[in-house]
């Protein structure tokens, strides 16, 4: 009888467990591009390459939880890529680590650890909670030559690097300057785990303008920033995340013009959207590059349109709903010209006509001048008329409908 009573306990104890729903969620992502040598004219768009050298990154989850853990990438790397120690650590208002909150990160209960060449390494959980929004300081030495880098080029943050294995010491806080790198290393995610109810998960799927490209560094002013800071204070205490899949120079139908640039959103989508633990919404702003790709010849909008529709029913196979944003003017930008402006009508009425998306976020109407429809409006945009500054992301933040996420 004893025994029977002990197996009842253990049963109902692991019913409860799973009632209170533990479970991963995607809080923070950087989607991880080829890496490439730097051209001679342009050394800023060459991936760099480490050896006997710590890299201290800071991110700002969306979600909290009561633990979390980390996702590191080796999925370009050619050689195995050694990890000698990992060490994570809350991050206050004034940049400092918050004191008690240094952790060292284990892989399979060990402090080291090698990652396969084309493959990422998630690590154990590590017992530190978090609340929505807070800032998470990752230290990572690298042992040996890394043989290139598995790198997010812009990564709007400062990244530390110094020599030796530093990551249990401190760190001093030191302000962007223009020559500071802002690229991520090697990191590509960071999850929690949550026992609150369900909430949605979101990435956001797209090029420069959802990576945040020329948003101030380090003041997280991206537009999926504005909306995740949104979320949190009309749903406090639910662990919402919103996880950034942009990457800059990327495209639909086609690979980037260099590598840094990733692989095209058809390729990558299975990796940077479908992989994310509890995803549950995807939003698509993507398109402009393809459109740019040539001043005189363009794809054509069906082309684009039949990508979308791919990534529309990828997600639908695995229960995703999938948001299309209307792509933002660019008139004034390098590569505009009038054919590819016509393409990019006829898209964005696709688009809002809601012939396959499950809602739409009209941010071409949110952003274009209301006398030159090709153009942004002046105050909102950076200076290169493709690229919004901070008050333009903060505009298309506030333009989602959270209403899409119910």
């Amino acid at each position: 009888m004893r025994r029977l009573a002990l197996i009842c306990a253990l049963t109902f104890c692991a019913a409860q467990a799973q009632a209170a729903g533990a479970r991963w969620i995607g809080s923070w992502a950087a989607s991880p591009a080829m890496p490439m040598t730097a051209p001679a004219n342009f050394p800023a768009r060459g991936t760099p390459t480490f050896n006997n050298q710590t890299l201290v990154q800071t991110v700002r989850l969306s979600a909290g939880g009561s633990q979390l853990r980390i996702r590191l990438t080796n999925e370009y790397g050619t050689h195995p890529l050694a990890v000698g120690a990992t060490r994570v650590a809350l991050v206050g208002a004034d940049g400092a680590v918050v004191a008690g909150s240094d952790r060292p990160v284990t892989f399979a209960g060990g402090h080291a650890a090698s990652l396969a060449p084309g493959a990422p390494l998630i690590s154990d959980p590590i017992a530190l909670p978090t609340v929505a929004l807070a800032k998470v300081r990752v230290s990572l030495y690298l042992p040996a030559d890394t043989n290139g880098c598995t790198c997010h080029m812009s990564g709007s943050e400062v990244v530390q690097v110094s020599s030796g294995d530093t990551t249990d010491k401190p760190v001093p806080v030191s302000a962007p300057t223009a020559a500071s790198p802002t690229y991520r290393a090697f990191l590509s995610a960071v999850e929690v785990e949550s026992t609150a109810a369900p909430a949605p998960v979101i990435v956001a799927f797209g090029d420069s303008i959802t990576d945040g490209y020329q948003s101030t560094t380090g003041a997280n002013h991206r537009w999926p920033d504005r909306l995740a800071e949104r979320l949190a204070a009309k749903y406090p205490g639910r662990p919402i995340g919103v996880n950034n899949a942009g990457i800059g120079g990327n495209r639909v139908i086609s690979d980037g013009v260099i590598p840094i640039f990733g692989q095209s959103a058809l390729s990558r989508f299975d990796r940077d959207v479908l992989s994310v633990p509890g995803v549950t919404h995807v939003i698509v702003l993507e398109g402009v590059n393809d459109l740019g790709a040539s001043k005189t010849d363009p794809p054509r909008a069906d082309a684009l349109i039949a990508g979308y529709q791919q990534l529309i029913l990828r997600a639908h196979t695995h229960g995703l709903k999938i948001i299309g944003a209307t792509i933002l003017p660019y008139g004034g930008a390098g590569y505009f010209g009038a054919p590819g402006e016509a393409e990019r009508q006829k898209i964005n009425a696709w688009i809002r006509t809601g012939h396959g998306f499950d809602g739409v976020i009209d941010l071409d109407a949110a952003i274009r001048d209301p006398a030159k429809a090709e153009r942004m409006r002046a105050d909102l945009q950076s200076g290169d008329w493709l690229h919004p500054n901070d008050a333009g992301y903060k505009v298309m933040g506030d333009s989602v409908d959270l209403a899409l996420f119910r």
